[in-house]
This record gives structure tokens, sequence and C-alpha cells, in this order.
């Protein structure tokens, strides 16, 4: 029996059933695509700068989020870039530490929606019949109701806090993961590639592993990059109605709720932490648009000319 190909080393295929065990796998010019698209290189700049920041943020903030020692509702001044909110607190180390907060609680349950929807995709369209019944039923009812509805509705069932909130949300964005995977197996699982494997006797898991999955991830990629900044949005707007993380957590969503009742006095409450959100959610959409280009066939032969 042929053997199928180490795409790695880079062995020839000893006859054409082996050959066709090859799976295509399309290499795209990363940075040269990022470079021609500025818009995209921006987005990855401020997100890369945005994430040095949260990450490091007990050292690059000025003061801590939660000291109380200065003077209440200060505009922005040398002290305090920002100004300070209503209990005297300095908004730009609360933004620097809610980043920490947002781009975890983004990338988290994007990972963890991922991870679910896409086996539960897999496992829809590679079986079918009830399994497939069963996970789109599920999904169907999942459609019917908005994605943030959702989500407060499982804070509200599990309680308040930051992990019930990256599950709720997790919970929310799987069903996406799971349509686009499901669309991508049945259009690779009657490949050329995928049937000489079944020929060869690759068991299913096999094929699964090495040939469906490896070639739905562009568009799984992405979906990932959207979710993101649906799951910052989501994630803020609990906590702007108090639904998301305890009072104590700098949050920008909790931020901009702080700010409610002063806006009208002290407008840097409402407006910095407004910035961060929406600079963060148009650099993420501003990647996932590259991305999206990058993986389509004729704007990559645009690219190579």
């Amino acid at each position: 029996m042929a053997r199928a190909v180490d795409i790695v080393t880079g062995v020839e295929p000893k006859d054409a059933a082996e050959a066709m065990l090859i799976a295509p796998r399309r290499r795209r010019p990363w940075l040269r695509y990022l470079w021609r698209d500025k818009k995209a290189l921006i987005g990855l700049i401020v997100l890369v700068v945005m994430a040095v920041a949260a990450v490091f943020a007990s050292y690059v903030a000025p003061y801590d989020p939660n000291d109380q020692a200065f003077e209440f509702l200060s505009p922005p001044s040398g002290a305090h870039l920002l100004g300070t909110d209503d209990l005297g607190r300095d908004l730009l180390s609360r933004i620097i530490y809610g980043a920490r907060v947002s781009l975890s609680v983004g990338v988290i349950t994007v990972s963890l929606a991922m991870v679910v929807g896409v086996l539960m995709g897999l496992l829809a369209g590679f079986y079918g019949g009830w399994i497939d019944n069963l996970i789109m039923r599920y999904i169907d009812l999942q459609w019917a109701f908005p994605n943030f509805i959702i989500a407060v509705y499982l804070v509200a069932v599990f309680g308040t806090g930051l992990a019930n909130v990256i599950v709720a949300i997790a919970l929310a964005f799987l069903d996406d993961f799971a349509r686009v995977m499901r669309g991508m197996v049945l259009s690779i699982r009657e490949e050329e590639y995928v049937m000489a494997a079944r020929a060869v006797g690759v068991s299913n898991v096999g094929i699964l592993l090495r040939h469906v999955l490896p070639n739905a991830t562009a568009p799984i990629i992405v979906q990932a990059t959207v979710s993101v900044s649906y799951a910052i949005l989501a994630e803020a707007s609990l906590s702007f109605l108090g639904l998301g993380v305890k009072p104590s957590t700098p949050t920008w969503g909790l931020i901009l709720s702080d700010a409610r009742t002063f806006i009208s006095r002290a407008w840097w409450l409402g407006v910095f932490p407004g910035l961060a959100i929406m600079i963060t959610v148009l650099s993420i959409n501003f990647l996932g648009d590259a991305l999206r280009d990058m993986f389509d066939v004729r704007e990559y032969q645009e690219v190579q000319r």
C-alpha cells in the first residue's frame, strides 16, 4: 500500500494515487501582503503595542488603577495625562489595566469558541446523518437569538465574574465557527485527495486531522479575527450593564459605565475609554479584512503581479 507524502520532508510521491493524497496547501507571502496593505499594517502595530502595554501594565501604567489618592474629576494634565475619575483614580492607568482584561477576554473566549465550534463543525460535516442533524438543530436554535442576548442570559444564569463572562461569550459565539467549519468540510470531503486517502485505507481520524482540518483553516482564521472584536464589544457591553466583572476590576466597559453620571462635567471619562475600544476594534477589523483578502485566490494573484 502506498504511503502518503510527508509534506514537511518534501518526499516525492511514488505513484499517482499517492500524489493525490497530498492536499493542496497555499503558501502566502504574509509579510509582503501586510506591507502592501497599510491599514492592516497599522492595525497590527496598534494591536501589538496594546498587547505589550496590557502584559506589562504594572510597569507601563503610571499609577495603581485603584489608587484614590488624587483629586476628583481632574482634567487631563501633566500629572494625569487622561485626567482622573470621580473617585480620584488615574484614568490612563485604568485604561491600560482595562486593556489587559478586555484583550484577554477577547482572545480566550474566541479560542474556546473556536475549539468547540470547529469540533462540532468537523463532526457534523464529515459524518452527516443524525450527528449533523443534532448539531445543526442546536446551531439553528442558537441562531434564533442575537449573540449578545445569549451572553446576557448566560451571565444571568451563571452569575457575574470574569470566568463566567468568558464562558458565556464563548458559548454565544461557537455557532459561527461550527457553521463555517461544516461548510468547509462538506466541500473538502468530496475532493479527490480525500477519496484517494480513503481508497488507500487512511482512517477517518487521519483524514480529518491531516487533510480536512489543515485545508479549512483559512476561513476559521478570518472568523476568529472578526470574532475577537465582537467579543471585546460584548465584554464591554456586559460590564457597562453591570453584568461583567467585579466593580474593583478595571475594564473599558466598566469605566464607561462609571462615566455616565459625570459625562456632562468630565468629558474625558467617556471619550478616552471609548476611543480605546474603537481603536482596538477598528485595528482588529483592518487585520481581519487583510486576512480575508490574503486567503482569496483573486486578491492573492493581484498581489503577485
